[in-house]
């Protein structure tokens, strides 16, 4: 039996979605204090050989054939960059005719290697959490070196040569980016970004969301003020 894991398919502007995880447990370059997944028990950013692979495709393979998919969603137990075999993943399932969407942090994509992966991809996925470099520090713990501005620049020039659509994810953190100097530079970052679409979530999972999570109301008003609406 492979190592890639699964969710329900859902139905999400019209098309089937397929998420697939290939990532065995959590690798991850940061170790955020928030990750629903739990810590990362060793921070990488290399990537790395997992056992069972060609089981691993057939079983991708099973499940496109079994649930008739529109869209492969890579949404993986950390950076799916870390999969030494990942362009490989990515070159099947648009051999089946089938666009591919992949999720990173963003960081890796200042990596030459990993920019042609998402390049060939339909559709990238970069985040933000903090805007400060303190809280980036504190909050997302990545691997020594890493800066902030960095982790910005990488994803803003990977889009300037990308043609397929860059999603960027803002997850709003109870007192990290909810006040009004810190969203008006995430507004700033949008402008420098440029991306296809923007997507402003929330804390919503326990126990993050009683600490960290915001109401209704200052979610509705920052969601407003970064999608211009």
């Amino acid at each position: 039996m492979g190592s890639f894991t699964y969710k329900d398919t859902y139905i999400e502007d019209g098309n089937k979605v397929l998420e697939v995880n290939v990532l065995p447990e959590k690798y991850c370059n940061f170790d955020c204090i928030f990750c629903p997944i739990g810590r990362s028990p060793k921070k990488v950013d290399t990537q790395m050989t997992f056992d069972g692979f060609q089981e691993s495709m057939q079983d991708l393979d099973n499940m496109i054939e079994k649930t008739k998919p529109e869209l492969i969603f890579i949404n993986s137990k950390g950076e799916a960059f870390v999969n030494d075999r990942i362009a490989e993943i990515v070159s099947f399932i648009k051999s089946k005719g089938l666009p591919v969407r992949l999720l990173t942090n963003g960081y890796l994509l200042g990596n030459a290697s990993c920019r042609e992966i998402a390049n060939v991809c339909d559709e990238v996925i970069g985040e933000i959490k903090v805007i400060t470099e303190e809280d980036f520090q504190k909050v997302q713990r990545p691997i020594e070196g890493y800066t902030l501005e960095e982790y910005i620049s990488n994803m803003v020039s990977f889009n300037k040569q990308y043609t397929g659509k860059f999603i960027f994810e803002i997850t709003i953190v109870k007192g990290c980016n909810d006040d009004e100097v810190s969203v008006q530079k995430l507004k700033e970052i949008i402008k420098l970004l440029s991306p296809s679409k923007v997507i402003v979530v929330r804390m919503e999972d326990e126990p993050f969301k009683k600490k960290l999570g915001i109401s209704d109301e200052r979610y509705a008003e920052i969601t407003k003020i970064l999608l211009n609406k």
